[in-house]
């Protein structure tokens, strides 16, 4: 809240979608669920782990981190907010980070589609200083695009060792 004690609504507000061709939604929205898993998926984060909380509960506190170079490691703390299972979609806050994020809000949901399903990713930030609002939607239709692309591969190489 501000000094009047109105909300403040961030100012950078993106979405970005993928599609997966083949995988469906129930295929897919279990490895979003596991919110500590986002390693797996997202090729730039080095590690995710559960720092505080219950899988899968609201409250639920991980740890994510990439390194930039030997000596640089950018890293954050996000907070699961909400996850509807039904529905396929969870929402997660950064709570603390060294990236200059003042507040960032997100939303990940996993449609089904005609085929296999999509990805949304959707996010609300206060301006970070030294990015641009663009740097920040590229940067998140760019992880999007290579988390889809890891899942496809992880999920048809399962579908093969089983066959």
């Amino acid at each position: 809240m501000d000094e009047e004690g109105e909300e403040r609504k961030p100012k950078w507000e993106g979405k970005a979608t993928t599609k997966l061709r083949g995988p469906t939604p129930q295929q897919v929205w279990p490895l979003f669920q596991d919110f500590c898993t986002f390693h797996n998926w997202l090729p730039s984060i080095d590690t995710c782990r559960l720092i505080d909380g219950v899988h899968g509960q609201p409250g639920l506190i991980r740890y994510c981190a990439s390194t930039v170079d030997p000596s640089s490691i950018k890293w954050c703390h996000e907070k699961l907010i909400a996850m509807d299972p039904m529905e396929r979609w969870l929402s997660y806050e950064v709570v603390d980070n060294n990236m200059g994020f003042k507040r960032y809000l997100s939303t990940i949901k996993v449609i089904e589609t005609e085929g296999g399903c999509h990805v949304e990713w959707s996010f609300a930030a206060d301006p970070v200083e030294g990015w641009r609002f663009e740097d920040l939607l590229s940067y998140v239709e760019m992880s999007l695009k290579g988390m889809g692309e890891n899942i496809e591969k992880a999920l048809a190489a399962e579908e093969e060792a089983s066959a």
